[in-house]
């Protein structure tokens, strides 16, 4: 009888018979595991090491999908493939997310692709049909081209021909019974996952993991806060700490605290190992999950063997990147006393002051950093990759884009640090700002005003900016500094009566230096008054604005002590008829103004 056209339509092309193994592609579908064993009674008081039993059982171990009779054999070619771990070719047959078996070869005009999607569309609605019986399944001969078919009933799922026998190298009989067993384990297991009685007993053994994990979280995270503390208290008490000679390098505190972050990042992979299992084990129960359930663990063990694969791998470089940074760390170490010295004063070098030491080691370890970055950025993991480049160019952009301002602090910066034009502690004037440097670095400088505000004020606006010292004379010319006042006093007033009262004035403030001794300038002689300047010493230029609030003070009770009136800046007075602008307790107790006069110019 000729094959019906069903059967020529199922038929896929197979790779040449020379290119298989007996026993290929038939019989490939997982065999059901076996149902763990609920325990049978509870003892009394042993509920916790139950719980505990049951929490490694389900999650550690990661039991595989539970439910299924022990009485469903596989396919002996399954375990064939099995014990032989080899990998089937071919377009896969796949029922509820499991490849069954796989086609290599089109017949009668079909494609293995449109022959494998047949066969699965076929078996996919014969296991919904639940009034199809798998005991009707069998295998037929058709007479015509002497090929085997399987079929429920009337419904044909697949055919068998030489060809198939050929490339497989087994009896065509043998070939379909393989089929066959394979074929009903596989719709056998599909039905059996979906009984209500299964997805019962799945979402019994769910809750009961569930509880498990959360009591095996809540154990780790409450059993470690109590533990954590005493490790800590442990190693600080007991643990004398890291030593170099007398310097401390690691102390007792800092070991527990790097110890109790270690048991901490532990604590979090058990509790993210337990979310694993937990997930992994609820996900495979049920058949809608079940693949990706199986398949979080490969990904997850796949991934693990990628990483310490490619950690295999770049150890020869993490060699050499240890060996730079210990260069680079000890070198830096070897260096650093020689600048302290240099800086305390313990050692000298001529020509190299002691406030360069600190700039020129902070110089030399950007240097190493960069010289070491440069020989190890080769031996990074991806270096020569194209995203790596990628990054490296972006980042460059970035730093020529936007660091102009720094770069140029920076550099006004190492100018700064090498023309020494002011330390900390310095009183200065730049521009409008007055007062004490109380910061100094490679970007900009803070200064304190008197009036206790701070102002950041940029390297490279005191490149190009005229910076006053008022402390470098007297700390490297030992020369005091010299405070100026102006006063204007007629010209009716003696000079010399006014260089004494002056100098009387100076004399009297505190900070002012006797010696050398201050002494009166005449600066300008103008139309109505005489301009007279004070010149006087200090040693203390950090304190110049309270200096000249109480030199002012003085200089006014002395000229009023000696009855000179002070024309400052400018003052008009019509002297007939007009009191003096002399306080008046400082005048005599019967002053009485002039009168007014006139008088013939005669009489003048």
């Amino acid at each position: 009888m000729p094959e019906p056209s069903s059967l020529r339509r199922a038929q896929v092309a197979q790779q040449p018979a020379d290119q298989a193994q007996p026993g290929s592609d038939w019989g490939s579908v997982k065999e059901a595991p076996s149902q763990p064993a609920w325990p049978g009674r509870w003892r009394r008081g042993s509920w916790r090491r139950a719980t505990l039993l049951l929490a490694v059982v389900l999650l550690l171990v990661g039991a595989p999908v539970l439910g299924q009779d022990q009485d469903l054999p596989p396919p002996e070619a399954g375990k064939l493939e099995a014990r032989a771990g080899k990998q089937i070719d071919g377009v896969p047959v796949v029922l509820d997310g499991q490849t069954i078996f796989s086609i290599r070869r089109g017949i009668a005009g079909f494609t293995a692709e449109e022959r494998a999607q047949t066969i699965t569309q076929r078996l996919k609605r014969l296991a919904t049909d639940q009034s199809k019986d798998l005991a009707d399944l069998a295998i037929r001969e058709n007479t015509d081209d002497n090929s085997l078919y399987l079929s429920s009933g009337s419904d044909v799922l697949l055919t068998i021909n030489e060809r198939d026998a050929q490339a497989r190298r087994l009896p065509k009989r043998q070939v379909a019974e393989q089929a066959l067993e394979t074929i009903k384990t596989a719709l056998s297991r599909y039905r059996q996952d979906r009984e209500p009685r299964q997805l019962l007993r799945s979402g019994f053994y769910a809750a009961v993991a569930s509880v498990a994990a959360l009591m095996a979280s809540a154990l780790i995270i409450h059993g470690s806060g109590r533990i954590f503390p005493i490790i800590g208290r442990f190693i600080t008490t007991h643990l004398p700490g890291i030593r170099f000679r007398s310097a401390e390098i690691v102390s007792p505190s800092a070991i527990s605290s790097f110890g109790l972050q270690g048991l901490k990042i532990l604590r979090l992979v058990a509790l993210l190992v337990i979310l694993f299992a937990w997930s992994s084990f609820i996900l495979r129960l049920f058949p809608w999950t079940r693949a990706f359930g199986e398949s979080i663990a490969d990904y997850f063990f796949g991934a693990a063997e990628l990483v310490l694969a490619a950690f295999g791998n770049y150890l020869p470089n993490i060699f050499v990147l240890g060996i730079i940074i210990v260069v680079a760390y000890y070198l830096l170490r070897i260096i650093k006393p020689l600048f302290v010295a240099i800086e305390q004063g313990n050692l000298m070098i001529p020509g190299f002051y002691a406030d360069w030491a600190k700039p020129t080691y902070n110089l030399l370890v950007v240097l190493v950093i960069a010289l070491a970055a440069i020989l190890g950025f080769p031996f990074l993991p991806g270096f020569d990759s194209p995203a790596f480049q990628g990054i490296t160019v972006f980042l460059s952009l970035l730093l020529s884009l936007g660091s102009t301002s720094v770069i140029n602090n920076m550099v006004g910066g190492v100018i700064l640090s090498y023309t020494r034009p002011f330390r900390l502690g310095d009183h200065i004037r730049v521009g409008d700002v007055i007062g004490d440097i109380v910061e100094k670095n490679f970007l900009a400088i803070r200064v304190m005003t008197p009036a206790n505000q701070v102002v950041t004020i940029p390297n490279s606006k005191l490149l190009t900016s005229e910076v006053i010292n008022f402390n470098i004379s007297s700390r490297e010319m030992s020369r005091s500094l010299i405070l100026q006042t102006s006063i204007t006093l007629g010209y009716d007033v003696p000079w010399r009566q006014v260089y004494a009262t002056l100098i009387e004035a100076a004399l009297a403030t505190r900070h002012i230096l006797p010696e050398p001794e201050p002494f009166v300038l005449q600066t300008k002689l103008g139309d109505h008054a005489i301009s007279y300047q004070l010149n006087a010493f200090t040693s203390k230029p950090n304190l110049m604005v309270f200096i000249y609030s109480e030199l002012h003070q003085n200089i006014q009770d002395k000229c009023n002590d000696n009855g000179i009136e002070i024309l400052s800046p400018d003052y008009t007075a019509l002297r007939d008829g007009n009191a003096s602008t002399i306080p008046s307790e400082y005048l005599p107790a019967d002053y009485v103004p002039p009168p007014f006069r006139i008088a013939p110019p005669h009489s003048q």
